[in-house]
C-alpha cells in the first residue's frame, strides 16, 4: 500500500510540474475562481437611490442617465427630481387610458423615452425643488396612487359626464397633488431663480439628441417600429439592429463617455442584486455557483433571444443605468449597471450596482437609450438619424 501511494504521488507530481533543461511547464488542475473585477470604463454618475415601493424605475433610470449627460455637458452633477417627471407623466397616461376606453394597461410603469417626453413638455427641476414626499415621509410609496386614479378613470369611462367624476382631469390632479405635492412654477437653485423650462436650458440637454435601439427578428433590421410591450403606452419608436451590433454600440458608446439607459428583464434567478451579478450560465446547475464563481455562460443567438421574448420569459421588467464596464480575471467583460433599489443592505450588495455579463445583456435586454453621438456615423446614416 505504501509503495502504491508513493507511486501515485510521484505520478501526480510529474503531471503537475515538468521541467526541462531550459524551460518549465506548469499544469494546474482546474478550480473554481471567485470573481475579481477590474475597471475598464467608469463614467461619472450620481449616487444610487431607492425607488421605494413604486414602479417608477423608468424615471430613476432616465433621470440618472440625464444627470450623467448634464455632467458631460456642463461638468456639474445635479440631483434631478425623479418624482417631478412622474407627476407630470401620470396625467398623460390617464388621458391615454381614457381615450382608449380602458382597453390598455394603466400602471406606474414607463420607459426611458417617457422621461424625455416629460422634459420636452415640462422641463426639469432639481430634487430639492420637488421631492414627491409628503407628511415627513422618507421613502417613496405609490401603492395607493394608481388604484385611486384608476377608480376615477374607470368611472368616467363607464358613465362619462354622468359619473361621480365628470371632470376626471381635475380629480386626477387632486390625487397627485395629495400624494406627491403641487409642482413648482419656479424655484431657487444655488441662489438663482429658475422655472422648469429655464432650468432645462441650464443643463444643455436637447431632447432630440437621444434614440432607443433594440434587436428583434419580427421586424426588419435597420428599420424603426413601435415595440408592442405593456409599458410603451406612449408608442415610442425603436430602431432595430442586429444583436451583435447592439453589443458593439453599447461598448463603443461607453468607451466614448456616453452612458446608457437600459430596459431589461430581471426575473432570472441569476440576476442577483445581493451578489451584484447578472449572468446566464451554460449549465443551469451552475446558477447558484455562478453568483460567486466564474462559470461558462450560454451562447446567445438572435433566434434564442426572440424565442424567449415571444414566450414571455423576457419582458420589460425593469430599467437601470449602464455607467461603465469591468472585467474579471479571465478577461470576460461585464457592464456596470446602476440600480435604483438602494445601496448596501441585507438584500443589496455591491453598493447598489450590478455587474451584468454580455450573455445576460444579449438575452435579457429589451432596449437601450443613448445619445445619438454615441453611434457610428455609418449606423446613423443607415438609420437616417
Amino acid at each position: 500500500m505504501k509503495n502504491t501511494i508513493l507511486t501515485l504521488a510521484l505520478f501526480l507530481n510529474s503531471f503537475l510540474f515538468y521541467a526541462q533543461e531550459d524551460n518549465a511547464v506548469t499544469v494546474n488542475l482546474p478550480s473554481a475562481q471567485k470573481y475579481n473585477f477590474t475597471t475598464v470604463v467608469d463614467i461619472e454618475a450620481s449616487a444610487v437611490k431607492s425607488q421605494g415601493n413604486t414602479g417608477t424605475c423608468w424615471s430613476f433610470s432616465g433621470s440618472s442617465f440625464l444627470e450623467s449627460e448634464i455632467f458631460r455637458n456642463t461638468g456639474e452633477l445635479i440631483d434631478l427630481s425623479e418624482m417631478y417627471t412622474v407627476r407630470q407623466t401620470y396625467p398623460t397616461k390617464a388621458w391615454d387610458y381614457v381615450m382608449r376606453q380602458g382597453k390598455i394597461q394603466f400602471s406606474e410603469g414607463g420607459l426611458a423615452h417617457d422621461v424625455l417626453n416629460s422634459v420636452k413638455n415640462y422641463g426639469l427641476v432639481p430634487q430639492n425643488a420637488f421631492t414627491g414626499l409628503k407628511n415627513n415621509a422618507t421613502k417613496y410609496d405609490h401603492s395607493l396612487i394608481v388604484p385611486a386614479i384608476k377608480e376615477v378613470l374607470d368611472a368616467y369611462i363607464k358613465n362619462g359626464s354622468n359619473s361621480k367624476y365628470p371632470d376626471w382631469k381635475s380629480s386626477v390632479d387632486s390625487i397627485l397633488n395629495s400624494h406627491l405635492g403641487n409642482v413648482p412654477k419656479s424655484f431657487v437653485y444655488n441662489g438663482i431663480t429658475y422655472t422648469p423650462e429655464s432650468f432645462l436650458k441650464k443643463t444643455k440637454v436637447k431632447t432630440t439628441d437621444y434614440v432607443t435601439l433594440t434587436s428583434f427578428l419580427h421586424q426588419p433590421y435597420n428599420s424603426s417600429f413601435i415595440l408592442n410591450i405593456p409599458d410603451n403606452f406612449s408608442n415610442g419608436m425603436f430602431y432595430n439592429i442586429p444583436l451583435n451590433e447592439l453589443v458593439s454600440i453599447t461598448d463603443r458608446a461607453l468607451k466614448k463617455g456616453f452612458t446608457i439607459a437600459l430596459d431589461c428583464d430581471v426575473s432570472e434567478k441569476t440576476f442577483s442584486p445581493k451578489n451584484g451579478i447578472a449572468i446566464i450560465p451554460n449549465n443551469p446547475e451552475n446558477n447558484k455557483k455562478g453568483l460567486t464563481y466564474i462559470v461558462k455562460e450560454k451562447e446567445i443567438t438572435p433566434e434564442f433571444r426572440q424565442h424567449e421574448f415571444e414566450n414571455y420569459n423576457t419582458t420589460d421588467d425593469h430599467l437601470m443605468h449602464i455607467v461603465g464596464m469591468v472585467k474579471d480575471q479571465k478577461g470576460n467583460e461585464y457592464y456596470k449597471v446602476k440600480n435604483s433599489w438602494g445601496g448596501n443592505s441585507e438584500r443589496i450588495g455591491n453598493n447598489g450596482y450590478v455587474y451584468m455579463s454580455k450573455a445576460f445583456f444579449k438575452l435579457k435586454t429589451i432596449s437601450i437609450f443613448v445619445h445619438k453621438n454615441g453611434l457610428k456615423k455609418s449606423l446613423k446614416k443607415e438609420l437616417n438619424i
